[in-house]
């Protein structure tokens, strides 16, 4: 079984997530007492958040590359990112290790495929819906991409950052979500991406009938996969 190396904290909420489903999605490929072999470097999020906010991604760049680079000496056989913004500085991590960067928009690209998704509505962080370092690379897999207009893009970003990340999941916020959701499939899109690793948080299944298709859990059962994959239970 190979490690993962998951760089979390941003926010340690969904990095939660992350370490049930790294865990549960293992146990579920070998059953018995199996878990997951993690490698986990947290982050304190107040600082990168700042940086976003100050526009200053060489210095998150900086950053992340050292925690990559930790979590490749400790052992790490693979690394993640937990978090969809922050992939924006992807290519930055990946080279500054000699390991593989699993990144989650082609996790996410490769299931829309098996689906037969063409056209997705993106919600995520401001950074995420409106440059282009993540939606450029769903469209390099042939999937279109579109994200909410004006005001519906403020809505999705500041229910993340003064919400979800908090750990608060409102109701009316739930409710505001699915409005930006209809708005999207008025205008052809056959699915979404919760396109940030705290929206599966507020927005499930359950809650509309367009196919929803949550990142995080996209991201940790492609790290699984990837990590079983020269496993065979029959050693163990």
């Amino acid at each position: 079984m190979k490690t993962i190396g998951l760089i979390g904290g941003m926010s340690w909420e969904s990095t939660a997530t992350y370490y049930r489903l790294l865990n549960q999605y293992t146990r579920e490929a070998l059953g018995g007492h199996h878990s997951a072999k993690i490698l986990m470097s947290s982050v304190d999020f107040a600082e990168i958040e700042a940086q976003q906010r100050a526009d200053a991604w060489d210095e998150s760049a900086k950053q992340l590359a050292r925690e990559a680079r930790k979590l490749e000496a400790a052992g790490a056989d693979f690394m993640l990112i937990g978090t969809n913004t922050m992939h924006k500085v992807a290519s930055e991590v990946q080279d500054a290790i000699s390991i593989p960067l699993l990144h989650i928009a082609d996790a996410t690209a490769q299931k829309l495929k098996e689906d037969g998704i063409k056209h997705v509505g993106l919600l995520g962080t401001r950074f995420t819906m409106s440059q282009p370092f993540y939606k450029e690379r769903l469209t390099s897999h042939g999937i279109q991409v579109t994200v909410p207009e004006g005001w519906h893009q403020d809505i999705v970003h500041e229910v993340i950052y003064q919400e979800l990340v908090q750990g608060e999941v409102n109701t009316h916020s739930r409710k505001q979500y699915l409005s930006v959701i209809d708005a999207l499939k008025a205008r052809g899109v056959e699915g979404i991406i919760l396109g940030c690793t705290e929206i599966g948080l507020l927005i499930q299944q359950q809650h509309t009938p367009i196919p929803l298709y949550d990142t995080t859990e996209l991201h940790a059962e492609a790290a699984v996969k990837l990590a079983l994959s020269e496993f065979s239970k029959d050693a163990v």
